[in-house]
């Protein structure tokens, strides 16, 4: 009788996978595809709490708000920084991507680091329950990246990926539907805009906003040399007068404020690949590195891993997608679980 209940609710809801990260959240929708991807910013009255805007609007508001208006990035370092903001974001997000009105709730799997705490795990699985989920999953963000990418993970062979998003990096390696060994670094996307902000203060006394750095970073990061070196247009504030100001930033210095992040995230890729079994070690040589997440479109990176690893390394065809389409793929086998709802799941428990 449990089963027909399921499937009959089943045809009333859409089912959706979401990539809860730390600088975008992509969700995804049974049946349709990528719904949409939105900046995880939050613009909120600071005395009332109100939600003003969500998401892209939110995103053009930071640095630019009144005192009474603050924008709140809710989820730090691939975790939850703030739970009541948070619930409010993935509420908003649900809504938008789910439109139909008085039909089952959806259920909901979301994609979640390795080294994430059971306390962490607790606060994401309330925040989407609260939020609106009939019923929420978490997966490992490595396995979910690897699937969305069409990476075969059910046979016995290793696969090494490197999930860089906003907030952390994952380094894992999969064999048989599990992740055999990872190493997750609270180092990404994000500490790259806070080196290049933190450059800028040391060396030249200017202080720079979040979506400047960001910009800069786009526009002339890199984490190997560029053919030829480029250089951008820095606004900003002069620290010792307290003017506006403008200087000009070259690329081989932002690569110099990228190298210590660089080197934390390379010795997380060494670390795993010394307790890879030697086994799954052959078969790495063979298959490479798979790069995704937003943070894997730094210029240069998958050169400069190389050269650390002497291993190929592959960089997904729609890296920023892969967490939210692997999610997607998990849910066209969810009804095969037999776990109980608000648990880690694996692929090898669904096929």
């Amino acid at each position: 009788m449990k089963q027909y209940w399921t499937a009959f609710t089943n045809q009333f809801s859409s089912d959706m996978g979401i990539d809860l990260g730390t600088a975008n959240t992509v969700v995804y929708v049974r049946g349709v595809g990528i719904a949409f991807s939105e900046p995880s910013v939050v613009a909120m009255d600071k005395s009332s709490r109100r939600v003003l805007a969500i998401g892209r609007e939110a995103r053009d508001m930071v640095g630019r708000t009144p005192s009474n208006i603050i924008a709140v990035r809710p989820m730090k370092e691939g975790v939850i920084a703030d739970f009541e903001v948070t619930e409010k974001m993935i509420r908003a997000f649900i809504k938008k991507a789910y439109k139909r009105k008085g039909v089952m709730k959806p259920r909901v799997l979301i994609g979640v680091p390795c080294g994430i705490t059971p306390v962490e795990k607790r606060a994401v699985i309330e925040a989407a329950s609260q939020a609106g989920a009939r019923e929420t999953y978490l997966v490992e963000e490595p396995i979910a990246a690897a699937i969305g990418a069409s990476v075969n993970i059910e046979e016995p062979n290793g696969h090494m990926v490197i999930d860089m998003g906003g907030g952390t990096t994952e380094v894992a390696v999969i064999s048989m539907g599990g992740i055999v060994v990872s190493k997750s670094v609270r180092i990404a996307g994000d500490e790259f805009d806070e080196a290049i902000i933190a450059y800028c203060k040391k060396n030249y006394n200017f202080l720079i906003g979040e979506r400047m750095a960001e910009k800069i970073k786009i526009d002339i990061g890199s984490a190997y040399p560029f053919e030829k070196e480029r250089h951008i247009k820095v606004s900003g504030r002069d620290l010792v007068t307290g003017f506006p100001k403008t200087f000009s930033l070259t690329s081989a210095e932002v690569r110099d404020a990228f190298s210590e992040s660089l080197n934390t995230i390379v010795d997380a890729i060494r670390f795993t690949l010394e307790k890879t079994p030697p086994e799954l070690s052959a078969d790495i040589m063979k298959t490479g590195i798979l790069l995704t997440g937003g943070g894997s479109l730094l210029y240069g990176l998958d050169r400069l891993l190389w050269e650390e690893t002497n291993i190929k390394i592959q960089r997904a065809d729609d890296p920023l997608s892969c967490v939210a389409l692997g999610t997607g793929k998990m849910l066209d086998k969810i009804e095969s679980l037999t776990l109980t709802p608000s648990k880690s799941i694996r692929w090898k428990q669904m096929v």
